[in-house]
């Protein structure tokens, strides 16, 4: 690969990565589109949908690593929710992950894009989770709970996220969980849910070696520098950044879809 080419890639890693550490979530939301129009906006050759849904994933597996490892200490990793959650979204991402070979590159998009829009329209509701790390004292519908990360891995699963953009405002709003937990908790349901969209990705060959390398390269610098800048900065700030972040993929991607 071109010196440039590979600097860009490592730059919009980094950027995705960076977003991840800050905010719990794995990248995908914003990396996605930025891998599929950035390289083409600056003349190289671009990557069609399946092959920016296996770079992706692998570089949601990383920067969600990074980010539980992070937060391995404070009392934040709640592990009934952990197993949980982490069993119902594998289960939902290894069946999406395959089953995204089977569809075209228009399916992927649209899936990508109504994902965008719902993660843009929860982005705005209340969220009424309280600080603290009382995780022994957390309550939560099991049944619910896993029927929702499961959807949300199936979906996911298909266009190479790890769902922790859905999850984070799911946790808060209809779950109720405390917000330090949910940041926590969400990066580490996201890594396992990383791990079956991530594997079938690489059996179904969707990932280009060199490229996913570059982002994985970049995803262990920026993800850990996000949670240090993320622990210092307000979260309606980032909350807002995020969500402005969202609308303009989102409207990009819709253009694209219907013309």
């Amino acid at each position: 690969m071109d010196i440039s080419f590979i600097l860009l890639l490592f730059l919009i890693g980094s950027v995705g990565s960076f977003m991840s550490g800050m905010l719990g979530v794995g990248g995908a939301i914003i990396n996605y589109p930025l891998l599929l129009y950035i390289p083409v906006l600056y003349g190289f050759e671009g990557f069609n949908a399946h092959q920016v849904s296996g770079i992706v994933a692998v570089q949601v597996f990383v920067a969600a690593f990074s980010g539980v490892w992070a937060y391995r200490k404070g009392g934040y990793l709640h592990k009934e929710l952990i197993f949980i959650m982490g069993f119902s979204i594998l289960l939902g991402s290894l069946i999406g992950g395959y089953g995204s070979h089977f569809f075209s590159e228009d399916v992927i998009n649209l899936v990508y894009g109504i994902l965008a829009i719902v993660a843009a329209i929860i982005m705005f509701i209340p969220k009424t989770g309280t600080e603290g790390n009382q995780s022994d004292h957390i309550r939560f519908p099991k049944i619910l709970t896993s029927i929702m990360t499961f959807v949300v891995g199936l979906a996911s699963g298909i266009v190479g996220a790890g769902g922790a953009f859905l999850l984070i405002p799911l946790m808060l709003v209809i779950l109720k969980i405390p917000a330090r937990i949910t940041i926590a908790t969400s990066l580490a349901v996201t890594f396992i849910s990383s791990i079956g969209t991530t594997a079938t990705k690489l059996v179904i060959g969707q990932v280009p070696m060199m490229p996913a390398l570059v982002v994985m390269a970049a995803s262990l610098i920026a993800a850990p520098l996000g949670v240090f800048i993320g622990k210092k900065v307000n979260a309606k700030v980032l909350q807002g950044i995020l969500i402005f972040v969202i609308m303009i993929t989102t409207v990009k991607t819709w253009f694209d879809i219907f013309n």
